[in-house]
């Protein structure tokens, strides 16, 4: 009986310590999460504003005061991947003007609120030149904004669409883009973690575009505290899936318009892109044959293949933006 009662004895004690052990390491890992969750909610707070990044070059700051080039990002984009994509490119970008990111706010993508913030961004710094760079879907808000500032009597001298879809229908993953949508539209928010194991899925699955580096950076920037919004991403879907390029074929001046893009890209379709883009804007669209050969992934991606899309914008820099006495000049790669 007294062996049976120190037992008992011994395995509450044990319990107690157990329980203990798990209610810390619970209260740890709450706290954690907790803090997580409060920082993140901290940082997307501070981007409930759009606003248009700098990426300070001094040698572009003296050479091109009034000249910008403005880098519109694409789906999913944070505004560091942005300035990162950006970077990318300083060394040719910069041969035409200051640089800069448009960040898109993360309650939403609301075009009249980007608009406003190019006009005020002209204004205050009393800008005389623009070129967009339109990351994928960032074409397509390149394209409006654009053609909007036409009607203010601010020219924008080049668009460059970087495997930019130019409908809903040249996006690949058409169940996934419409769900997305009509969940929006019905007011239901996707929380970001179920998001970021969608998305870990869809990498995995076209594992040919990406290597597993690339699939572990993308994974982790879309699970950050600095990840864009769940408003935000699906309001971009949304804007994808209404956006109608032939609204603007008559609104664009005499803006030029270049398409750039890849035969093996998974997530717009290389053959449908340029040609809608070359319908849509016939007066405008100069140029669709530039292939960003080897680049991986295939889309869209100047920030892991900085070589192969700096020698295609330089080209169509000095073919369709040539300095002054300059001259143009066609490059084949």
């Amino acid at each position: 009986m007294e062996n049976d009662d120190a037992s008992a004895l011994q395995r509450a004690r044990d319990f107690r310590r157990s329980s203990r052990r798990s209610f810390l390491i619970g209260s740890g890992a709450a706290a954690i999460v907790t803090a997580d969750l409060a920082f993140t909610r901290y940082i997307q707070s501070q981007r409930d504003q759009t606003r248009i990044l700098p990426l300070d070059d001094e040698d572009a700051r003296v050479r091109f005061p009034n000249d910008r080039w403005v880098l519109f990002p694409g789906y999913k984009t944070s505004w560091e991947e942005g300035l990162w994509i950006l970077n990318s490119l300083r060394p040719v970008l910069s041969q035409r003007g200051q640089m800069a990111v448009m960040g898109y706010s993360n309650t939403g993508l609301d075009i009249n609120n980007v608009v406003a913030t190019m006009n005020r961004y002209v204004d205050n710094f009393r800008l005389e030149k623009l070129y967009f760079y339109g990351h994928s879907f960032g074409g397509m808000v390149a394209v409006e904004v654009a053609a909007r500032l036409q009607d203010r009597g601010i020219p924008v001298e080049l668009v460059f669409l970087d495997s930019s879809p130019s409908s809903r229908f040249d996006v690949r993953d058409q169940r996934m883009f419409d769900g997305v949508v009509l969940l929006y539209e019905a007011g239901v928010r996707v929380p970001i973690s179920l998001r970021g194991t969608y998305e870990l899925g869809e990498r995995i699955v076209h594992k040919n575009e990406r290597t597993w580096s690339q699939i572990v950076d993308q994974t982790l920037q879309q699970l950050s505290p600095l990840a864009p919004s769940s408003e935000l991403i699906q309001s971009e879907s949304s804007y994808i899936y209404h956006f109608d390029v032939s609204r603007f074929r008559l609104s664009l001046g005499d803006t030029k318009v270049v398409f750039a893009g890849n035969p093996n890209d998974g997530v717009v379709n290389y053959t449908t892109a340029p040609v809608g883009w070359a319908r849509g804007l016939p007066d405008n669209v100069v140029a669709t044959d530039f292939v960003t050969s080897g680049a991986l992934p295939a889309h869209a991606s100047p920030q892991w293949n900085a070589g192969i899309y700096q020698d295609i914008v330089r080209a169509v820099q000095q073919e369709y933006v040539p300095l002054p006495g300059g001259g143009g000049r066609r490059s084949y790669f």
